[in-house]
C-alpha cells in the first residue's frame, strides 16, 4: 500500500470514528440542558414564523380581491376571511410547534456537539441561566417592537403608496378592475402641457 493510500485510509477511518463518537457524559448533559432551555421558545417562534410567513401576501391579495366584491357584501366577506385566517393560525401553530419540539433535541444536540467544546457549552449555560440574559431577552423583544414601530411610522405611507401602485399594475396585467384608490389615480386627468 502506498503512503498516499495509507494516509487516505487512515483519514477515512478517523472520520468514521469521529462521526460515530458520542460526546462525554458531561458534554451531553450540557447539551441536553441547552436544548431544554431553548426548545420551548424555539418551537413557539419558529412555528409562528412558518405559519404566519405567507399570510401578509395572502391578506394583501385578499384585500385587493375584496374591492371586487359588491359593497354591501364586503364587510361580511372581510369578517369571514379574517375568521378563516385566525382559524388557520390557531390550528397550524400548535401542530407545527409539536413537530418542531420533537425535531429540536436530535437536531440541536448534533449541532451543539459538533460546533462547541464542553467549556463553551458551560459558558452558554451560565449565560442562558443568568438574570442578565433573561432581562436582555425581554428587552430584545421590546427593542424589536420599538424599532419596527419607529420605522413603520416613517416609511409606512411610502410603502403603502408603492404597494397600491403595484396592486394597480398587477390588476391591469391580470385584466381586472384595480381597487378604487388606484383607479382614481389612473383616471385623474393629465396635467396640461405647456
Amino acid at each position: 500500500m502506498t503512503s498516499r493510500k495509507l494516509g487516505l485510509a487512515l483519514a477515512l477511518a478517523f472520520a468514521a470514528g469521529t462521526a460515530l463518537a458520542q460526546p462525554s457524559p458531561a458534554k451531553k448533559a450540557l447539551i441536553d440542558k441547552i436544548v431544554a432551555l431553548q426548545q420551548q421558545a424555539l418551537a413557539e417562534n419558529l412555528a409562528a414564523n412558518i405559519v404566519q410567513g405567507p399570510l401578509p401576501q395572502l391578506m394583501q391579495a385578499g384585500r385587493g380581491a375584496l374591492q371586487q366584491v359588491p359593497a354591501e357584501k364586503r364587510e361580511a366577506t372581510a369578517k369571514a376571511m379574517d375568521a378563516d385566517l385566525k382559524k388557520f393560525v390557531e390550528e397550524n401553530v400548535p401542530y407545527l410547534k409539536d413537530k418542531i419540539s420533537k425535531a429540536v433535541p436530535a437536531t440541536a444536540s448534533a449541532l451543539l456537539d459538533e460546533r462547541f467544546s464542553e467549556d463553551e457549552l458551560k459558558q452558554i449555560v451560565a449565560w442562558a441561566e443568568s438574570p442578565v440574559s433573561q432581562k436582555f431577552g425581554l428587552a430584545s423583544v421590546e427593542l424589536q417592537k420599538a424599532v419596527a414601530q419607529k420605522v413603520m411610522a416613517e416609511v409606512g405611507p411610502t410603502l403603502e403608496g408603492r404597494l397600491k401602485t403595484l396592486q394597480a399594475s398587477l390588476a391591469k396585467q391580470l385584466g381586472i378592475q384595480p381597487p378604487p384608490a388606484a383607479a382614481s389615480k389612473a383616471a385623474a386627468p393629465a396635467a396640461p402641457k405647456k
